[in-house]
């Protein structure tokens, strides 16, 4: 381990460190999953996010050895005959992804296998489950990244992305077939486009153990760190008013779960939905816009509120929403780098005491801020989560720590929990549960200044918890496919795989004649 440590320093940059790590991978898993156990803070951030994004777009230059399951469209008609060639028949978890949309990056075609394979490794690191029980499987629809399409390299099928009843089918064949081969396994899905990262969720939740880890994911840990950010202002969730800019998958994932827990603490769903002004790329959503998407429209805005407002720009612009909103929260998850400026954050401080700001777009030349600008244009009083790791930041004499609103937080104990119980469904319950189990797993200062969610050193611990805390839920919820009297700490417990090498063992066998 100390000698693989070594080579790894020497590594130039980023991508080649994640290179270094994947060919370890692909040549001794114990050992990796050991060196990077033992270095989480400092190989995280290069074996997932937000290196991962560099490394799948040099994917098909770089690649070395397949690791996973491509289907291809053309192969449609074989993805039983695709499956049967997998060694194992006891996967208890796939994470699956047309790669339509890497937050960040977008479009990546079949590359997109990479981000897969990280979050199988994630799985590994932070909850322990078995690596051998895992797949990655990417679905090659085409893409329309025309640069991919003329790369020499590119390893994908070369044809524009397959769309409508076509992709469906497709989808459908692939899900039947994961189904009758595996019909215990917990299914991730990863990156989707936005509507199909919708329509897929809804379509297949109950039809198999399933989570969306943009949509779900995303809104569990982004609510647990404003669960403590709201007990830190002391001013009940349902009270604060809500900007969301950026309303795609991540955006209105993070919506949904603060709307749904707005209605448990009191509110009625349509009185929770108006906390929200959701912004996309055309502006303030509102209620009469043309082609409005689905699941936006229940956080659209009425023509006649906007008509009373105060505004220097049309269409409506993000500084224009906050100064007439005077919002308590603001979220980015736009992948627009800046857009929470200068003016854009003074103006929210101006009329917030403790505003609670998460530019939480990945990778960080893509953040809507800097936890710097950020406390300096708000006098040193808001409270911050970013995406991607940052360093503490100084100021007037004291060292603050900076959140980072990262998946990893949540998925994996949620997923642990998810195969300890043998969970026929996901429901919303379990979620809820990994949502309290992580927002009570830091303890809060009683100033602002304090850390939201746990560091990234603790993710074994809090996964561990997450699980029971999930398998508990999920017996009350009576979706569990185990009924045990075993303590779910223990059962938690006895389903960790650990990165050690085991002794061989002689055994007699008879020559195959």
């Amino acid at each position: 381990m100390q000698r693989a440590y070594h080579q790894y320093s020497l590594q130039p940059d980023d991508l080649q460190k994640n290179i270094f790590l994947n060919n370890l991978y692909n040549t001794n898993e114990t050992l990796f999953f050991k060196l990077i156990s033992e270095h989480m803070e400092e190989m995280i951030p290069i074996i997932y996010t937000p290196t991962a994004g560099l490394a799948i777009q040099h994917y098909s230059k770089e690649f070395r050895t397949p690791r996973g399951v491509y289907i291809a469209y053309p192969d449609q008609d074989h993805v039983d005959e695709i499956l049967d060639n997998l060694n194992s028949q006891d996967i208890d978890l796939i994470v699956l992804t047309d790669s339509e949309q890497i937050l960040g990056i977008g479009d990546q075609g079949a590359n997109g296998i990479g981000i897969s394979v990280a979050k199988i490794i994630i799985y590994t690191l932070c909850a322990g489950i078995d690596p051998r029980r895992m797949l990655p499987v990417m679905i090659d629809v085409g893409t329309n990244n025309t640069e991919l399409l003329q790369d020499p390299f590119y390893i994908g099928w070369r044809h524009s992305r397959i769309r409508g009843a076509d992709y469906g089918r497709f989808v459908e064949k692939v899900i039947g077939s994961i189904k009758r081969k595996f019909p215990e396994v917990f299914l991730q899905w990863e990156d989707f486009g936005k509507e199909k990262a919708r329509d897929n969720l809804n379509y297949y939740q109950d039809k198999i153990c399933t989570f969306n880890d943009d949509i779900q994911g995303t809104g569990a840990v982004a609510m647990s760190a404003l669960l403590n950010a709201s007990q830190l202002t002391r001013t009940p969730l349902s009270d604060h008013r809500v900007v969301i800019f950026g309303a795609g998958t991540a955006g209105c994932g993070i919506a949904d779960r603060m709307a749904e827990w707005m209605v448990k603490d009191g509110l009625k769903p349509h009185e929770a939905r108006l906390r929200f002004w959701l912004m996309d790329s055309q502006g303030l959503v509102i209620e009469d816009r043309k082609n409005l998407d689905y699941f936006k429209s229940p956080y659209a805005r009425s023509r006649d509120e906007i008509q009373a407002w105060d505004v220097d720009d049309k269409p409506i612009s993000l500084l224009d929403v906050v100064r007439n909103v005077k919002p308590t929260i603001l979220i980015g998850t736009s992948a627009v780098y800046g857009a929470f400026n200068e003016e854009v954050v003074r103006t929210m401080a101006a009329a917030c005491k403790h505003p609670i700001i998460f530019p939480l777009s990945n990778p960080p030349s893509r953040a809507e801020a800097t936890p710097e600008d950020v406390l300096h244009w708000t006098d040193g009083k808001g409270l911050i989560a970013t995406g991607s790791t940052h360093p503490d930041v100084s100021w007037d004499g004291k060292s603050i720590p900076i959140t980072q609103c990262n998946n990893a937080l949540i998925f994996p104990g949620l997923g642990l929990g998810v195969i300890c119980s043998r969970a026929k469904r996901m429901t919303s319950g379990m979620i809820d549960a990994a949502v309290v189990e992580l927002s009570s797993s830091v303890e809060l200062q009683d100033d602002h200044l304090t850390r939201l969610l746990p560091e990234v050193s603790r993710l074994q611990e809090v996964s561990k918890k997450i699980a029971s805390a999930v398998v508990k839920q999920a017996l009350s919820d009576g979706v569990a496919g185990v009924h045990h009297k075993k303590d779910c700490h223990k059962l938690v417990e006895e389903n960790i795989w650990k990165p050690n090498y085991v002794p061989y063992q002689i055994k007699e066998f008879e020559a195959s004649k």
